[in-house]
């Protein structure tokens, strides 16, 4: 089998604390902290896992990564200091449920000062209203536009795009809900089955959610039917928990 080949946790890890090595030899006191991120440090790795490390250093002005495989397995390292770092991680983009798990899951392989731990903290005492924007900016940037886009379609077509369009609408919507909770999802693949987990969600969401995951996406009407009824009830819940549709560059006009 060409790579990449079923590699086992401890041997995954072996290979993480040996890249740890490697780094601490080449930079030496330069080193603030170095940690494991992504399925490796959260332990839901599976056989054909990458391995992605985190490297802060004292010194370093622009971050920076190396990525390489050995043919059976792939590893990443990013390099980066630790302001910038700490300014990566309490950043409250519309992607922010996707992105900022690693932040919290971190599994420290060199951290003498407790960096990662002082990450965590700041990354979690984010003000409530940096995500009420970041909320009103998604309904704004992404999602009417996505609902302009489907109308464009059932008037004029091409169907063909419908399949992908309900997958962002429904993507869309998962990202709202994990910035109105302040919660992160696990994993790419987890997203909507976890945005369905939240208790306040608009009406339409589930159904949604069920079609875009079941990958019956061959009958137009449903789709059409299954994103209007959506986004009329994500507009329902958007007024009742205060989001301002009316947004430019996330200052309300």
């Amino acid at each position: 089998m060409i790579g990449p080949r079923e590699v086992t946790r401890e041997e995954r890890m072996n290979i993480a604390n040996g890249i740890a090595k490697q780094l601490l030899d080449k930079y030496g006191a330069d080193v603030e902290a170095i940690g494991i991120y992504g399925s490796l440090a959260r332990e839901t790795d599976g056989p054909f896992s990458d391995i992605e490390i985190k490297c802060i250093l004292h010194s370093l002005e622009d971050g920076f990564s190396y990525e390489w495989t050995s043919g059976d397995w792939k590893a990443e390292v990013n390099l980066d200091n630790k302001e910038s770092f700490i300014e990566e991680a309490t950043a409250i983009e519309e992607d922010w449920p996707l992105t900022h798990g690693q932040f919290f899951t971190i599994l420290p392989v060199y951290d003498p000062m407790g960096f990662f731990e002082e990450l965590r903290q700041q990354a979690g005492s984010v003000d409530n209203s940096i995500f009420k924007e970041a909320v009103c900016k998604t309904l704004v940037e992404e999602m009417y536009e996505y609902i302009g886009k489907l109308r464009n379609i059932k008037i004029q077509g091409p169907a063909t795009y419908l399949p992908a369009l309900a997958i962002k609408i429904a993507t869309g919507g998962a990202m709202i809900l994990g910035l109105h909770h302040k919660r992160y999802f696990t994993t790419a693949a987890q997203v909507l089955p976890e945005a369905l987990l939240f208790t306040d969600k608009p009406c339409g969401f589930d159904e949604l959610c069920q079609l875009v995951m079941s990958g019956h996406l061959y009958d137009s009407k449903r789709i059409f039917d299954a994103c209007e009824d959506f986004w009329n009830g994500l507009m329902d819940w958007s007024k009742k928990n205060g989001y301002i549709i009316n947004y430019s560059n996330g200052v309300p006009f």
